[in-house]
């Protein structure tokens, strides 16, 4: 039986992530409030983030600049977006 949680982003309970996605304090406070649907949102708009800005994950400033806008995605006032980025509409 799959684990459930209220999503802190989506802000509605649903499917938990399996395991911790990121190691630290903050993969497990992603673990504890995030659902699998905000994951995979952020990490499409993590790889439009790496591509748009030529970031490598081998760079220890840009897995930290990476890591920021993961919290503030999830927990902060959110994340950076790629410019000329338009979000779908809802609806």
């Amino acid at each position: 039986m799959p684990r459930s949680v209220h999503c802190i982003k989506l802000d509605k309970d649903a499917e938990g992530l399996d395991f911790t996605p990121y190691p630290g304090a903050l993969g497990q406070r992603i673990f504890e409030n995030v659902c699998k649907e905000a994951w995979q949102q952020w990490l499409a708009l993590q790889t439009m983030l790496i591509n748009e800005q030529h970031l490598s994950p081998m760079n220890p400033e840009h897995r930290k600049y990476l890591e920021e806008q993961m919290e503030a995605h999830f927990f902060g006032e959110g994340s950076d977006q790629p410019a000329g980025y338009v979000p779908p509409e809802k609806g």
